[in-house]
């Protein structure tokens, strides 16, 4: 059995701090071998031809060169699996979804304080998303910035109206802009829509409303109590689960601070539960591109409740990780390319 060999990683940043950090946490995992570092993007220009790596980790502030403009050159004329190291900031986290949307496969959050200890301490969530990167599919995305958002008068009404539906959505590593391409495509008055997407807590405001200039629907992060409505899309807040409970005859968000569910919080599979028990052969459930296993079980409940339930193919994701994990599981009863997701969403909810 033949061993694979290392995944070539090339660490750029403008802090040597985070460069020397970075590359021992890394070099430490015998899966990743550090090929190099650049303290700028027209250094990196260089050693990417030079060095010829397999993913590059790269942070979004830096001298000479725009992170993010650096990302969309690089999409557009040498694609190559990019992994953001971002600030948890208000700012950091709209960079780091412009970011996501240029093409970069996923993101580590840089700590605010004590860079050595904090990076130290996320060494094995920074060297699985690493080697996850290396075998992801990588594609040029830079014109998805440029598209203007919905105006939420120009799609078409397809008299929906009805809470006698609900769609449940999960999502991880690629999921930001999988999400984005399902909301875009559902009209204002599609049946209500409840998601989660792995992100930190303080991702979900900036995740929300990024979504909601990109859809006719109303996306919003959800309120503990806060009805379920169509023409509605709504995200766990500030890093928290999201369940649904049956209150007569709606549904409500639940936002619950409990402990992580496979490692993540919020968890696709929390939401997936609860969809299952409280609306059952009513919901819709699709999982989409992601690492990991979060979401399988979930969506199998899905399936035994009644529920019709679709996966994203593995063609079309980032990461076919939650995905592939739900359709070994026997929870999936389609597997669709991306493009099809939103179209067979509704076609099922007018079932």
């Amino acid at each position: 059995m033949m061993l694979q060999p290392p995944c070539r990683v090339l660490v750029i940043d403008d802090s040597a701090l985070v460069r020397q950090v970075l590359s021992e946490l890394l070099a430490a995992d015998p899966g990743i071998e550090v090929v190099g570092t650049a303290a700028d993007p027209l250094l990196a220009r260089e050693k990417i031809k030079r060095l010829n790596p397999d993913v590059l980790t790269l942070d979004v502030e830096m001298p000479r060169m725009d992170g993010l403009a650096f990302l969309e050159n690089l999409m557009r004329l040498h694609p190559l699996p990019v992994v953001m190291v971002s600030s948890l900031t208000e700012r950091g986290a709209d960079t780091t979804l412009q970011a996501l949307a240029l093409g970069a496969v996923d993101f580590v959050a840089k700590p605010k304080i004590d860079i050595a200890r904090g990076l130290g301490a996320y060494a094995e969530e920074i060297c699985s998303k690493v080697k996850m990167a290396a075998r992801s599919r990588v594609r040029a995305s830079a014109s998805l910035l440029r598209r203007p958002a919905i105006a939420p008068s120009t799609p078409p009404n397809i008299g929906f109206r009805t809470t006698d539906r609900l769609i449940a959505i999960g999502a991880s590593a690629g999921g930001t802009e999988a999400i984005r391409v399902v909301l875009e495509s559902m009209p204002a008055d599609a049946p209500a829509v409840v998601l989660t997407q792995h992100l930190p807590a303080s991702f979900s405001t900036a995740f929300a409303e990024r979504l909601d200039k990109h859809s006719a629907m109303s996306v919003r992060e959800a309120t503990d109590g806060e009805a379920i409505l169509p023409g509605h899309a709504y995200l766990p807040a500030g890093g928290r689960h999201l369940r649904i409970i049956r209150d007569g005859a709606r549904w409500r968000c639940r936002l619950d601070d409990t402990a992580p569910v496979n490692l993540h919080k919020p968890a696709v599979d929390v939401l997936f539960r609860s969809v299952a028990q409280s609306a059952g052969a009513n919901a819709i459930g699709a999982i989409l591109t992601g690492m990991g296993e979060d979401g399988a079980r979930g969506l199998m409940a899905l399936k035994q409740a009644g529920a019709p339930t679709l996966a994203q193919d593995e063609a079309t994701s980032v990461v076919w990780g939650m995905p592939g994990s739900a359709v070994r599981l026997g929870a999936v009863d389609e597997v669709l390319p991306l493009e099809r997701i939103a179209e067979r969403l509704l076609s099922l909810a007018r079932a």
